[in-house]
């Protein structure tokens, strides 16, 4: 054993901690030159799995002097998803360094690291830097970048499948090509707590330096121990709707919190998270300062107070958005509250991971249904659980906008020399097809504008010189780009400041422009009124009363994950065959009862179709349970497909289990299904003629111009207003629409409309299985309890939260009067 091994197993055994297998099978691969991706439960010892084997590997190479040599450069560089990951890995590596008196400074550099702190990072890296993959980018911006490499010997990626499957991802494949090109020797590893297609992911992770001889994949043998109770209501509606039943729950909620050290609250929504911690305060004055919110909206400062407070246990509860859903270790947290559907698996089990966050500790999540038929999914989710089902992560391909991003980084530095670069990218996985023409016109596009913008010299962003480098020399460009670099798009935000002094944070530019002066609203957790709006700053003051509105964000409602669609289908076949033993199933059952009488229970190889009348007109309801994505896509599809056989327009209203077309005329489904309007065949061509195509690319295409560079949201203190600057994309849209319909970033945006929007593979899939199954048509004299939230949600739309409830409440009664 050499003396690495010896000196990190005896600070282990100094510190009464077991090393597992798989923590061993790690070490061995990595001090061998192996890249790998470490695959392991959360809390389980997956950091000091990936942080270990470089100390080793340090303390082999210098064995008398490795407590003396500092001032090493960047030895590791620690790259994770999450800012406030980064500050709880920095204190766990530096902790161990500390102990082992080897001298090595861990540094991080986010978003929120101060200016000073970078400076001096920029004279003299520490020996671990952790960042996320949009800071790595900016040090590739900066000039003679290469020295900040020159002694980096390993990258780990952490969280590895929150950023497959995103720009974010691809951000990291890019930046890794540049680095291996500089370090041919550099150690790769990811590290993921929960992913279906492991294969895969090592093989977007390290590209064409994948191979079974120089790549392993070490799984842990270690089953994450999970309890979940769900929280069930005392009386249940038979005719559930979304989002009536959370509150509702709260007394059952506030004793959960008094019974534990500390509880994280999650919900799905920042705007969600505002109103359960004002609802909260409301029932429990006396918890005011003893409960938090966290989002990634608010202020830095107040973040950090919260991520601070949660490790130290002076909180009793934090309500908190995915913000805190990865690997940070609040050790004091011993149970979570996740409210409404995670509608994934994984989500799901990351969350509950946040409360036993130790090797061997056991983790205790509560689930809180908000409307009743939830609770199928919290007993979906125990089998789940139980089985280890995690969804797969399917990779990106070629997105232009973030080739066209990553390419100005480098002008904007050094300056690139195509040759050198093109071969680089091919061995990366999202770029591996690029050829000569796609390549060819990022190049031209980068530095003309294109063929429709080359008239406008702001578009021509990077030179040639005489010996061929590519290569930025306007400054205010170069600076521009700097500020821009990401591929987070966002709607422009606006500071909300007190008029006395103090940030809060900041706030989506739409929601502000729809308040007028005096309005009331919650943000940060307090009761808000609008003063006034001045130099991008939302000025206000304390309020008092209760009405107020709660802000929206983007991101909106997600969608049911494949693999929890499968496994919601399978508990509702043994739903109804009526043999469960399921507490959550038993307490809906008077609604599955009635669900049964009017219409059926459909099983997993049926597919089950309403369709009735009231005064609104003709109702079909299509129920696939395929989420509310490919809904989208199926329910545009069908109607579109009608409306070839006849002259007929419909509303559309979807859930996470369905879908609504509502007419003003009898819908003729019986003589649709003849005609297989649910076939796969000519998908695409379908589609593309049912939606608004063009208008859902225009707005896929504002994000890609965020990415790509061509719309810019200002300086600090000069930000350009989001009206302002969708306008320009739109122009621009139809520009290249008219003039350059082969434009690149065109393809892009009515590419991403149809395999993300529409997720147009899971639709696909959906489709071929519906041809194998028995499509039972059922003529329901009025809505069941499955249509019922269908229908609701389309009348959100017409009616204000109080009519809307005054309706709901008149139809509920009317309904309630046929049940038996």
């Amino acid at each position: 054993m050499s003396k690495g091994n010896q000196i990190i197993e005896r600070w282990f055994k100094d510190k009464d901690w077991q090393i597992f297998d798989f923590q061993k099978e790690v070490w061995g691969a990595f001090l061998e030159g192996k890249n790998g991706l470490l695959n392991a439960p959360t809390g389980s010892g997956k950091t000091f799995a990936l942080w270990m084997p470089n100390l080793i590997r340090w303390i082999d190479e210098h064995p008398n002097d490795y407590q003396e040599k500092s001032g090493n450069g960047l030895k590791v560089l620690w790259i994770t998803p999450l800012r406030a990951l980064a500050k709880d890995i920095q204190s766990a590596l530096q902790t161990s360094l500390n102990e082992l008196n080897i001298p090595w400074d861990v540094g991080r550099r986010t978003g929120d690291v101060s200016q000073s702190v970078k400076q001096k990072q920029n004279r003299k890296m520490p020996e671990v830097l952790i960042t996320t993959p949009e800071s790595v980018h900016i040090l590739l911006a900066q000039k003679d970048y290469p020295r900040h490499f020159k002694n980096l010997d390993a990258i780990i990626i952490d969280e590895w499948h929150e950023l497959l499957g995103s720009k974010r991802g691809i951000q990291v494949e890019l930046g890794l090509s540049r680095l291996k090109a500089m370090r041919p020797e550099l150690s790769v590893w990811g590290i993921s707590a929960t992913i279906g297609n492991l294969n895969q992911a090592l093989e977007v992770l390290l590209g064409a330096d994948h191979s079974s001889d120089n790549s392993v994949i070490v799984r842990a043998d270690i089953k994450k121990d999970i309890k979940i109770h769900s929280v069930l209501p005392d009386e249940i509606d038979n005719f559930p709707w979304y989002g009536h039943l959370g509150l509702n729950l709260l007394p059952k909620i506030l004793p959960i919190i008094d019974n534990h050290q500390s509880t994280l609250i999650f919900t799905n929504t920042r705007g969600q998270s505002e109103l359960w911690f004002q609802r909260i305060l409301d029932a429990r004055p006396d918890l005011a300062g003893a409960i938090a919110i966290h989002h990634g909206s608010l202020d830095r400062n107040v973040r950090e107070w919260v991520e601070a407070s949660l490790h130290e246990g002076i909180l009793k509860a934090v309500v908190c958005t995915s913000s805190l859903d990865l690997g940070v270790d609040f050790s004091p947290v011993d149970t979570v509250i996740q409210i409404g559907s995670p509608k994934g698996i994984a989500r799901f089990m990351q969350r509950a991971g946040r409360s036993g966050h130790q090797p061997g500790a056991t983790s205790t999540i509560h689930f809180v249904p908000t409307h009743a038929l939830e609770l199928i999914e919290a007993a979906a989710l125990k089998k789940a659980v139980d089985e280890s089902e995690l969804e797969s992560k399917e990779p990106i391909l070629k997105p232009m906008d973030v080739l066209v991003q990553y390419v100005v980084t480098l002008a904007v530095s050094d300056g690139f020399i195509p040759e050198t670069i093109l071969p680089e990218l091919r061995r990366t996985f999202a770029y591996q097809t690029l050829n000569d023409y796609e390549w060819d016109w990022v190049l031209t596009f980068i530095t003309t504008g294109g063929k429709s913008l080359g008239k406008y010299p702001e578009y021509s962003k990077v030179i040639i010189d005489e010996d061929g480098l590519y290569k930025v020399v306007d400054r205010k460009i170069a600076r521009r780009h700097r500020m821009s670099i990401g591929t987070i798009s966002s709607d422009s935000m606006i500071r909300v400041k007190y008029l006395s002094g103090g940030s809060l944070g900041a706030i989506e530019e739409t929601f502000i422009s729809s308040l007028n002066i005096g309005d009331k609203f919650w943000f940060a957790g307090r009761n808000l009124e609008l003063i006034q709006i001045k130099e991008n700053s939302a000025f206000v003051r304390r309020a008092k009363g209760t009405k107020s509105k709660v802000p929206s964000y983007m991101g909106g409602r997600m969608s049911l994950s494949s693999n929890m669609s499968k496994i919601l289908r399978r508990t509702m076949q043994e739903a109804s065959e009526g043999s469960t033993g399921m507490i959550e199933l038993e307490t809906i059952s008077p609604i599955l009862d009635i669900q049964k009488n009017w219409s059926i229970l459909p099983r997993e190889n049926q597919f089950l179709i309403e369709k009735s009348f009231s005064r609104e007109g003709c109702h079909v309801f299509f129920f696939p349970f395929e989420g509310r994505y490919v809904h989208e896509g199926m329910s545009s599809l069908i109607a579109y497909r009608i409306s070839k056989m006849t002259p007929i327009t419909f509303s559309i209203a979807m859930n996470d289990y369905g879908f609504e077309l509502l007419s003003d005329q009898d819908i003729p489904i019986e003589e649709a299904l003849k005609k297989n309007v649910l076939s796969p065949d000519h998908l695409i061509e379908d589609i593309q003629s049912s939606l608004n195509n063009s208008e859902l690319a225009k707005r896929r295409f504002w994000e890609i111009c965020q990415v790509a560079g061509l719309v810019f949201h200002g300086f600090p203190g000069e930000q350009r207003k989001s009206r302002y600057l969708r306008m320009s994309t739109s122009l621009l849209f139809d520009v290249f629409m008219e003039y350059e319909p082969e434009h690149l970033l065109i393809q892009q945006a009515f590419d991403e409309v149809i395999f993300f929007q529409l997720d147009e593979i899971r639709l696909r899939k959906a489709l071929i299985k519906i041809q194998n199954q028995e499509i039972v048509l059922n003529h329901t004299e009025r809505f069941t309890p499955y249509a019922f939230p269908i229908m609701v949600d389309r009348l959100r739309e017409k009616f204000s939260s109080e009519k809307l409830l005054d309706r709901i409440k008149k139809m509920q009664l009317q309904l309630e009067k046929h049940v038996r």
